[in-house]
């Protein structure tokens, strides 16, 4: 870890925000695992705040610190560093952050609680969700110079993924109801990080006829090991692509 990227982590570490973040979480956690004894429906009341709340932290807390580091990182392109270099370590610290804050607000009330292949398969599937979110902030915020377009890309970002992607699936799924369409439900899932780490969890959750007959091709793909591979390398690529795109961009672009 370099000295950009060790600054970076430190300045957010310490940010209120952060940490209000990082304690809004485990009393959420601790709350939903204390008031319900049983652990599977704190661990469903959990992943429906995770689902929602950490994507949209994660997209708009990274852009705001990109923006707001901007001069920073002017300053520091004028010295003898690579852009690369200064983009990633910007990228690796507010992930970073991030990320722990996340294991701590989160992972370890569910080790606790629920320290089973169910909660780590969420604590996985949040985390990967973080970085993954943090990764689309900083490509909406390379994109544009403009702060104020860069934060209403990054809430475009977050209300697809979170709620028109689901609708424009349900018309899809209306529309062609004739067809057998399970096998297309899977590939539709990977072009959503959400919707994978969703079906992810409930499918360790062992509630899949409440999903119907696409539940049945979910859990019979998910609950394999090969299937847990998959969706979590798919998840990888969604922290990847957007982070490895931003940077090329970064690169050409005037600062």
């Amino acid at each position: 870890m370099n000295k950009v990227t060790k600054y970076v982590l430190y300045d957010i570490v310490r940010n209120r925000f952060v940490m209000g973040y990082t304690l809004l979480l485990a009393a959420v956690s601790f709350s939903f695992f204390s008031f319900d004894p049983d652990p599977n429906k704190g661990l469903l009341s959990l992943l429906n705040i995770i689902l929602m709340v950490v994507p949209l932290v994660s997209i708009i807390f990274s852009t705001i610190h990109f923006y707001n580091s901007y001069e920073f990182i002017e300053l520091l392109s004028a010295q003898p560093l690579s852009r690369q270099s200064i983009f990633l370590s910007e990228y690796i610290g507010v992930a970073a952050s991030l990320s722990l804050a996340f294991l701590v607000g989160v992972g370890i009330p569910t080790m606790l609680f629920e320290g089973t292949e169910r909660g780590i398969v969420l604590i996985i599937s949040g985390l990967l969700l973080t970085l993954s979110f943090v990764s689309l902030a900083f490509l909406a915020a390379v994109i544009t110079r403009d702060k104020a377009k860069g934060m209403g890309l990054a809430l475009v970002i977050w209300f697809y993924f979170a709620l028109v992607y689901d609708g424009l699936v349900l018309g899809i799924l209306f529309s062609f109801s004739d067809y057998p369409l399970e096998k297309v439900m899977l590939f539709l899932t990977a072009l959503n990080p959400t919707d994978l780490a969703r079906i992810m969890v409930l499918m360790k959750m062992d509630i899949s006829a409440l999903m119907g007959f696409t539940g049945a091709v979910f859990q019979d793909f998910f609950s394999t090991n090969y299937g847990l591979i998959i969706a979590l390398s798919v998840l990888m690529v969604w922290v990847v692509w957007p982070v490895a795109l931003a940077t090329h961009i970064f690169n050409k672009k005037d600062l």
